[in-house]
């Protein structure tokens, strides 16, 4: 499988080469030559299958045969060794649970995956270590910190907004230490990701080895098409059309759900809900796009106003506006709007949905309005206690502390405080 620049103004490379370099030389993302659905027998008997057997037949078409099998299967048996429950809410509408991992977030799937193949194409490079530069808004850090934790041969340089995520994320990102850094950026996720963005096309860090985790890497990205399969497993039997509502940020987790409908799986629309950051509603509105400065909220982890991914959303509809939004809407929702929906939530059936979740339930509800033969699934990214405050405020309850945050809590902080591009680079090359 080769791999092109969404730019176009860059040589092709393999899937080896695109996990590497993270972002082409011509700044764009990579993307995959092509993709072969599935047959239709596997769809329609995949609740034979085994979660790990679903994963390797989604995957095994974009690593090709640079991973050979065997190893490959191991990768994904240690990426997927926790679970993947849909809790059902109301009627027709279900919560797919994407926290059981070690960092209580979808990311963890993502970051082991990548994790894991960056170990292999590394282990014959012993004397060239591989430093993975990744921005977080809340989340990603502490995922890609865990997913990497003691991987030999890669360094981790983790950015994140200072003051601009949760106390427990901001443990699980800055107490690893290891091989594990975190680099306090005085400003908000867009700035981390534009220095990281930078950090890739400078020439003075080319000697740096520098690749990364965010989801503009395609081996953090593309794994993420799985629990979308292991959903769709879990409801086939209520023969009903199935909508995803996925809370988005980057959107690179709607853009991975994507690909698994292009793969074949039978998806009837896809609804990525935001919070007040709604560069992506105003563009399905108004045709015309304009990235716009990120705006802080209870969801941190959606305050993004330019999200890389949706680049990728719109190559796989064409680039066609009109048939875009035939498979994929938008909305947005304000912190007021997200926590009567928590409670809301709550009162109907006791589930505890944390402010990301929340926001999947409200564009949920938006696009189904009642329909009888549509089931509808929101994603719950992460753990209502990785935004403890909030969702203690909000319900008026005492969230149980789950062994994975206790093991943090108590650790001490480090991390960088960095100002602009400079301050980075400097760390990069003197470190």
């Amino acid at each position: 499988m080769n791999y092109y620049s969404l730019n176009n103004k860059a040589p092709k490379v393999s899937f080896k080469e695109a996990v590497i370099k993270g972002l082409a030389p011509d700044k764009g993302l990579y993307f995959p030559e092509k993709i072969t659905p599935l047959p239709k027998e596997f769809i329609d008997t995949i609740n034979q299958y085994s979660n790990e057997e679903i994963a390797y037949q989604a995957i095994k078409q974009f690593v090709g045969d640079e991973i050979p099998e065997k190893e490959l299967k191991q990768i994904i048996k240690e990426t997927l060794c926790f679970d993947f429950p849909i809790e059902k809410i109301e009627e027709n509408l279900y919560s797919l649970e994407l926290f059981h991992g070690p960092t209580m977030a979808f990311k963890d799937v993502g970051a082991r995956f990548m994790a894991r193949c960056l170990g292999y194409f590394n282990k014959e490079n012993k004397n060239r270590d591989i430093t993975v530069l990744v921005a977080t808004s809340g989340d990603t850090g502490g995922a890609v910190a865990s997913g990497f934790l003691g991987v030999d041969g890669v360094r981790v340089v983790i950015l994140y907004p200072s003051g601009k995520v949760s106390d427990i994320q901001e443990k699980q990102l800055t107490t690893l230490r290891r091989n594990i850094t975190a680099l306090e950026v005085n400003g908000v996720f867009d700035d981390c990701q534009d220095m990281v963005k930078t950090a890739f096309l400078d020439e003075e860090l080319i000697s740096e080895n520098l690749t990364s985790a965010n989801s503009i890497n395609i081996a953090r990205w593309l794994p993420q098409m799985f629990y979308f399969f292991f959903a769709y497993k879990q409801l086939k039997k209520l023969n009903k059309e199935l909508t995803f509502s996925v809370p988005s940020g980057n959107f690179g987790n709607i853009c991975a759900g994507i690909m698994a409908y292009k793969l074949g799986l039978p998806v009837k629309h896809f609804v990525a809900s935001t919070n007040i950051n709604d560069t992506v509603p105003k563009y399905l509105e108004s045709g015309k796009y304009e990235a716009k400065p990120s705006k802080q909220t209870i969801s941190n982890a959606m305050d993004v106003g330019n999200p890389s991914n949706f680049i990728r959303i719109q190559n796989l509809f064409d680039n066609d506006l009109e048939l875009l939004k035939s498979m994929f809407s938008s909305s947005s929702y304000t912190d007021n709007e997200t926590k009567e929906a928590m409670r809301k939530i709550y009162k109907q059936s006791g589930y505890v949905a944390d402010p990301h979740g929340a926001v999947g339930y409200l564009g949920l509800k938006k696009h189904l309005n009642g329909a009888q033969n549509n089931l509808g699934v929101f994603l719950e990214t992460a753990h209502p206690v990785k935004f403890l405050d909030v969702v203690e405020e909000t319900l008026h309850i005492k969230v149980p502390i789950p062994e994975q945050i206790t093991a943090v809590m108590d650790q001490s902080k480090v991390s960088v405080a960095v100002d602009n591009y400079e301050d980075l680079k400097s760390y990069l090359l003197n470190r």
